[in-house]
């Protein structure tokens, strides 16, 4: 299955002021991807009363999409927006719009700031049975020059995390930190070169991505979510070695839960079923796929609220600006739990 070439980001809203992070952060990356951009706002019409003074709980949904469309507006001026609600429970919408999204954003929930590990939380609910990528947003902004983080561990879901995050990385203009994490106890001199071997697969379709690659012993949810702490962007496999559907593993939910900074989930069949851009410069392995999501926007729309949009002029790539840079590949002791990398 190929997303088409309109599958839009979809960022989903409630009436919380992180909800508004959350749209700001979507509507960026979907101008970035030249994609337009869902708000979806789902609940229990049923189970909902009438607000004080009278007024319907569509009028106060529509109010709050109303208000999460003018917010991406300002983020993203040409960008393509749509409102829509939905009845029933937000996370089957999310996990249902999912199947013909290119990306699902949801606000965390504040669980980077609980110090608690609620399984039932709709970010994590949704990062586990989504059909595409899915981004956590957090309510504090990371580090605007920070890298995009990956950690790998050779699994097909990893490789497909370090594919998502090289066209992060190339999107951002920033670098890209590769991470693989040992026992401390395993002495294994091969996993420096089968890190660069699995990095220079995608390295030859990204070649302006500069990179860092690291082999470090420890714990490895430890180990990514001390180097999370100065990440613009975290990207990680939905489970190592597994990836079925409705499962997390260890430290993709390590990371969800406690990461400082956003996070992208990503499953190997999410991304091998995006879209391919017309045209595009083959790369990875076996040169069988074009840059991840990278499409042609489509013609500028009228979204459902009437807000008119022209196609996206500031959000593309600048191909070639940032120049090549060999990778670097050092190996460090662990970090303590408080240090920052």
């Amino acid at each position: 299955m190929t997303a088409p070439a309109d599958a839009p980001v979809v960022v989903g809203i409630d009436d919380s002021s992180l909800s508004l992070a959350a749209v700001r952060l979507a509507a960026q990356e979907a101008a970035a991807q030249h994609r337009p951009l869902t708000v979806l706002h789902a609940f229990n019409w049923a189970a909902v009363e009438t607000e004080p003074g009278g007024r319907l709980p569509r009028e106060a949904a529509e109010e709050l999409i109303d208000r999460a469309v003018a917010t991406a507006s300002e983020i993203a001026p040409d960008l393509a927006v749509h409102g829509e609600l939905a009845e029933g429970p937000a996370v089957a919408s999310l996990v249902r719009h999912s199947e013909r999204a290119a990306l699902v954003a949801l606000g965390d929930g504040d669980l980077a700031g609980c110090g608690c590990v609620p399984w039932d939380a709709p970010a994590v609910q949704v990062a586990a049975r989504a059909g595409s990528p899915v981004l956590v947003v957090r309510r504090t902004p990371p580090p605007a020059d920070g890298p995009v983080l990956v950690g790998v561990d050779g699994s097909s879901s990893a490789d497909a995390a370090l594919a998502y995050a090289f066209d992060c990385a190339d999107r951002r203009h920033t670098e890209l930190l590769v991470v693989r994490v040992t026992d401390p106890d395993r002495r294994d001199g091969d996993l420096v070169d089968r890190l660069a071997e699995d990095v220079a697969r995608w390295h030859g379709g990204y070649p302006g991505v500069p990179v860092r690659q690291e082999v470090l012993a420890g714990e490895a949810s430890q180990v990514l979510l001390d180097r999370s702490r100065a990440a613009a962007l975290a990207v990680v496999g939905a489970r190592g070695s597994d990836p079925t559907r409705g499962m997390l593993g260890e430290v993709s939910q390590s990371l969800l839960y406690h990461s400082p900074a956003p996070v992208i989930v990503v499953r190997a069949h999410a991304v091998s079923r995006r879209a391919r851009r017309p045209g595009g410069a083959a790369h990875g392995p076996d040169a069988s796929v074009d840059r991840l999501g990278a499409m042609d926007r489509p013609d500028a729309s009228v979204d459902r609220l009437g807000a008119a949009h022209g196609p996206d002029a500031s959000g593309g790539r600048s191909g070639g600006s940032q120049g090549q840079r060999a990778p670097s590949i050092r190996q460090e002791a662990p970090r303590g739990r408080d240090q920052r990398p």
